[in-house]
């Protein structure tokens, strides 16, 4: 059956504005080229789309051509404001943009473990009610919280994870009250990891890949033609929980202790390091495992090469690491065979293509499936940058819904 001529305008509204947000400021003449649709046509929606207070014009395309066919047409940037958090065990990181993804403002807030839980909610809240004062938004339209922990599918609120702090779970509800109109989601952060180095980052010419995030913890995001899998209880990818060799113990329901976390988190890298003959790292996180891995990568590129135990301490971290992490990405190269895994966090990004190639060497030895092994380029801040394309796409679903669209 052939759309209604509401449904037809209404579905050109929308590819015109997907364009206007993929490309940039378009001209009528452009958008017709890339719509197929007709000069008429074009104009039309044009007309529409600039009432609804959507599109405007931003400029002409060329000192040459003046007049109604130079005009370029762009969405209206502050037609809504978003924000986006990083929820961490020590602290929240908050970005708010508008409606095209532009940064106006930045906040973080470091909470202690000791926290009470109304306190941690309440400075949370304050710092995104502070970002959002800087970036001179009277209302935020979406807010995107990316947070460690498995996000229920049928709710969207986060499950209570044993070894995350309370104030996590309450985090959503409260933003949701003090931000009255706006839509607050929550996703996993490694998903949004995922997402942004599709994006942004490594995947982008991926549409099958699997993310390994390396970072405080450890968990991984399955993308599988280009949708996001979440699994029946929104756990896939809770490889820290994997049963693996060389623990000496199993985990528990509670605990991912004895898993593949007790390999390759941030404290088990640490100790990785020291029992090589390399300095302690800094701190017991993310950021602190990025700085040793990266502080070998730069010895490993004054050493000789040789083979697992022996050589300089940089080689045999480096060599050994590969090694722990070869067993968590085989596990899932012989269950997915997603053709390219990322090395995401911190860790992976500070591996770069020397960790990437030798975790790469040994899945080939490991494993008869073909895998490419890519190192992250977001770093940390693929969790943030995630939240805030999922918090984009959203609102613009709500916000591009031309006249004749319901």
């Amino acid at each position: 059956m052939p759309a209604s001529p509401s449904t037809a305008r209404a579905i050109n509204d929308r590819l015109a504005l997907r364009l206007l947000q993929q490309e940039g400021p378009l001209t009528a003449g452009q958008l017709k080229q890339l719509t197929g649709l007709s000069r008429p046509t074009v104009a039309d929606l044009v007309d529409r789309l600039a009432d609804a207070g959507l599109i405007t014009v931003v400029g002409e395309s060329g000192e040459q051509r003046r007049g109604p066919n130079a005009r370029l047409y762009g969405i209206v940037a502050d037609h809504a404001h978003l924000a986006a958090l990083d929820v961490r065990t020590e602290g929240v990181f908050v970005l708010v943009s508008d409606l095209v993804g532009r940064v106006l403002a930045e906040a973080s807030v470091p909470i202690g473990g000791d926290t009470g839980t109304g306190s941690a909610v309440e400075q949370a809240v304050a710092a995104v009610e502070r970002a959002a004062k800087e970036a001179g938004a009277d209302r935020l339209h979406t807010v995107g919280i990316g947070a460690p922990g498995l996000v229920d599918p049928a709710t969207g609120d986060l499950r209570d994870s044993g070894g995350l702090p309370e104030w996590h779970r309450s985090l959503s509800a409260a933003l949701q009250e003090r931000l009255p109109g706006a839509r607050v989601t929550v996703e996993n952060e490694t998903n949004l990891a995922a997402l942004a180095e599709q994006r942004e980052g490594a995947a982008r010419d991926r549409d099958t890949f699997v993310l390994l995030w390396l970072g405080h913890g450890v968990g991984a995001a399955v993308v599988l033609d280009g949708t996001l899998r979440r699994g029946a209880s929104g756990g896939t990818g809770e490889i820290g929980f994997l049963p693996v060799p060389g623990t000496g113990a199993l985990p528990s329901a509670q605990d991912c202790d004895g898993g593949f976390h007790s390999l390759a988190g941030a404290a088990a890298i640490g100790a990785l390091a020291t029992s090589c003959g390399l300095p302690a790292p800094p701190r017991p996180d993310g950021p602190g495992a990025a700085e040793i891995v990266r502080a070998a990568v730069a010895a490993e590129g004054r050493e000789e090469a040789v083979d697992t135990g022996a050589g300089p301490p940089a080689t045999r971290f480096l060599y050994a690491l590969a090694d722990r992490l070869a067993v968590g990405a085989a596990s899932v190269v012989a269950v997915l065979d997603p053709g390219c895994v990322v090395l995401g966090g911190e860790v992976g990004r500070a591996g770069g293509a020397v960790l990437a190639g030798l975790v790469a060497e040994r899945l080939r030895g490991m494993s008869p499936l073909r895998t490419e092994v890519r190192a992250g380029t977001l770093g940390g801040t693929a969790v943030l940058r995630g939240a805030l394309l999922t918090a984009r796409d959203r609102a613009q679903d709500d916000l591009f819904r031309p006249p004749g669209l319901t």
